[in-house]
């Protein structure tokens, strides 16, 4: 159709899918093989042992699922838990919400604290709970590290913490979908037991992969499990990945891009990967409060890394700037989920992504804020993000 194509780079700054970086493209640009050869073991065999380390686990053992992860939610529960076992799930935003959901259906017994969206997991609540739960019915308690409908991180750390003071021998899974490889995680020294996220976010290729990393407690605890599972059966995998194969064909593209996305993780430094989202995010909070705008997070303890919600005000559809966005300026922003749909608009600050980036996708949301009636000074958030990162300036 004439006049149909939009000359220039799509900015993507949903939280997830996020940008591929074109060496981890060219990567992923291979012949097809045969996945069953003598020396396919040589791509496979290293990525289990680098990939643990971005949920910073010596002892764990990683799965590689050809799945988004919802898979790997569910792969992790049906494992290592049984019909009508009882869980503790905080639910305070859309996938919490779905991750309940998937329990419920996978037939466990979900015991659910509902938190004001906004906020995160209440560690008091947790150990609350499990104090009063002097039979030990609860089998493990499931929180979201990072939920990406309000842009909320919880203190996996605290939750440890809730869990041990309570002298309680619940599990812990962990969603990290939208935190592993870009906000701290510590899979070992917070005593997880199911970490589990998605390849589309901070490993920075497209979706398709589910990872989960599981503890030698869980790898124990599949053992006895009586969930149904076929295609997410840990077994199967086991007995495949110890000479580097898959029980079923992998997606072989994606686990070159793997490789090479992990090495530009290491390169960088994990670390400075962590600093670098903290100072992205930074700057996207300085833009907001320049806007007189506020956030969907409560407090500033509850502030995501990598993803902003910034409410919209009162007559004013979050829908409409997200439209305008993206028909006029080419700008993807993230939508407002469930509870807060058209109450706010979502900028994604995660992955492959660096502060001229972020600049020019700020500078789209002034412009479709103004679109869409909100009343800001041109440039005020621009500005105030800029001077963030002068005075944050880290010199090569």
């Amino acid at each position: 159709m004439a006049g149909s194509r939009r000359p220039g780079r799509n900015f993507l700054f949903v939280p997830g899918p996020t940008n591929v970086p074109e060496r981890v493209q060219r990567a992923m640009i291979v012949p097809m093989e045969d996945h069953r050869s003598p020396v396919f073991p040589e791509l496979v065999l290293p990525l289990f042992e680098e990939t643990k380390k971005i949920f910073k686990s010596r002892d764990g053992q990683v799965f590689l699922f050809p799945s988004s992860g919802t898979g790997a939610w569910e792969a992790a529960l049906t494992n290592t838990l049984s019909p009508g076992d009882r869980v503790l799930a905080p639910r305070f935003g859309q996938f919490s919400t779905l991750w309940i959901d998937l329990a419920q259906r996978v037939g466990l017994d979900v015991a659910i604290q509902d938190e004001e969206w906004g906020r995160g997991a209440d560690p008091a609540r947790i150990e609350e709970a499990l104090r009063a739960d002097r039979e030990h019915r609860i089998k493990a308690v499931l929180v979201v590290h990072n939920e990406t409908a309000t842009g909320v991180t919880s203190d996996i750390g605290a939750v440890r913490r809730a869990i041990d003071a309570a002298g309680h021998p619940a599990m812990l899974y962990v969603d990290g979908v939208s935190s592993i490889g870009s906000i701290d995680f510590r899979a070992d020294e917070w005593g997880v037991d199911c970490a589990i996220t998605g390849s589309q976010k901070g490993l920075m290729l497209p979706a398709g992969l589910g990872i989960v990393c599981a503890s030698k407690r869980a790898l124990e605890a599949a053992k006895t499990a009586e969930c149904r599972r076929a295609y997410f059966e840990f077994a199967d995998q086991q007995k495949a990945n110890a000479t580097g194969y898959f029980p079923y064909t992998p997606p072989l593209p994606l686990l070159y891009g793997l490789r090479e996305a992990l090495r530009c993780l290491e390169e960088e430094g994990l670390e400075q990967v962590f600093a670098r989202h903290r100072r992205l995010a930074d700057g996207a909070r300085a833009a907001v409060r320049a806007w007189g705008l506020t956030l969907c997070a409560k407090e500033a303890k509850w502030h995501s890394d990598t993803v902003s919600a910034v409410m919209v005000p009162e007559g004013i559809n979050g829908a409409e700037v997200i439209s305008l966005a993206y028909r006029r300026y080419n700008l993807a922003l993230g939508a407002g989920l469930s509870q807060v749909a058209g109450k706010l608009f979502r900028i994604g600050h995660l992955g492959d992504l660096n502060e001229l980036m972020l600049l020019g996708a700020l500078s789209g949301c002034e412009m479709a804020m103004r679109d869409a009636g909100i009343r800001i000074e041109p440039g005020s958030g621009v500005a105030a993000a800029q001077e963030h990162f002068r005075e944050t300036r880290v010199e090569a």
